[in-house]
């Protein structure tokens, strides 16, 4: 319903402030020619005709993307690769690599054979340790049911790791008593439980690599003008500040304002929330732009500072809009270097 109704009124939109521009020129220049006493370059409907077959030819554009986005575009995996050197990196651990994913909105999924294939994907990048960042369902544990045996086929050598984001704890939707969305809440987690993942929750494990480890942090989700159940604090409690670590915080606005500035040095943060908005447009090197940059500084991609990273990955999934137009669903790996 959502993407027929966009389909609907876009194009529509576009031809109607096209030509309603162009009759607006129109009768200011009427009007001054009339004042001026001159009826040069009176209005042609040859005109007239060009501007109608320019404005449809505009409006098929966005059709045309939008119908892509919904038919192919919300299943178009890429893989997206990047290298990351660090001094600090223990000796064991050069070449570590981890694939993220995040934003897998169960309750929007419609192609069981095009969801396997992302799936697949995943499997086929062979990294270390398989990261979620967040947001397994929309609103209701049920709507992973479905997709329980696709996603349990997940294998990473040294584990598959979660946290929760925003749409997980079931909030926004109303429920008959709070006793009813803990149980949903409960539910969740022992669907985690059942897919493989060692869902963390304001806490932090250890990986291990021959004599050396590594801290992974988890915390809740915590969002610039969402809910901050997060911990950072109590997550890192019980590490030293010399230990490399990872953090797991669905919303990347959680970096500006905490982690960058926590006390414990954090090498690399992994979010997600943001989806790239599902739209925008990408060309390495030429463009970057998404409505997203409007709500979030770091809304997609690799960033770097005082040292410290942060990816936010645009999503495996898809949510409301059912579709992705320029901002394809993602599956990142990133390796880690000694330098």
């Amino acid at each position: 319903m959502a993407s027929l109704l966009i389909l609907s009124i876009i194009p529509k939109l576009i031809i109607l402030t096209f030509l309603f521009g162009e009759d607006i020129l129109r009768v200011s220049t009427g009007a001054f020619q009339s004042i001026a006493g001159s009826r040069e370059g009176d209005f042609l409907p040859d005109r007239r005709k060009f501007l109608n077959q320019t404005a449809l030819a505009l409006a098929a554009i966005p059709f045309v993307g939008i119908l892509h986005g919904v038919l192919i575009g919300k299943y178009r995996y890429r893989v997206i690769r990047h290298t990351l050197e660090f001094d600090d990196l223990p000796e064991e651990f050069d070449g570590f690599t981890i694939t993220q994913i995040s934003d897998i909105h169960s309750g929007s999924f419609d192609d069981r054979k095009k969801l396997e294939y992302g799936v697949d994907l995943i499997n086929q990048q062979g990294s270390d340790v398989i990261l979620f960042t967040g947001d397994l369902v929309n609103n209701r544990s049920e709507e992973m049911e479905p997709w329980i045996e696709t996603f349990k086929k997940l294998h990473a050598p040294l584990g598959k790791y979660s946290i929760l984001g925003n749409h997980d704890y079931g909030d926004y939707m109303s429920w008959p008593s709070q006793e009813a969305k803990a149980a949903n809440l409960q539910h969740l987690f022992q669907i985690q439980e059942e897919l493989g993942f060692k869902l963390l929750r304001n806490e932090s494990v250890q990986i291990q690599k021959g004599n050396s480890s590594i801290d992974l942090i988890g915390v809740e989700n915590w969002g610039k003008g969402f809910a901050q159940y997060g911990d950072l604090a109590k997550a890192a409690a019980n590490l030293t500040k010399e230990s490399f670590k990872i953090l797991m915080s669905h919303d990347p606005s959680h970096f500006d304002e905490e982690v960058k500035s926590f006390a414990h040095h954090i090498h690399l943060t992994l979010s997600g929330h943001t989806h790239g908005m599902q739209f925008g447009i990408e060309i390495p090197g030429f463009i970057k732009w998404s409505p997203a940059s409007l709500r979030y500084p770091k809304w997609a991609g690799l960033y770097e500072e005082l040292g410290r990273y942060l990816h936010v990955n645009r999503g495996f999934g898809f949510l409301a809009f059912p579709g992705r137009v320029g901002i394809w669903p993602e599956i990142t790996v990133l390796e880690l270097r000694r330098k």
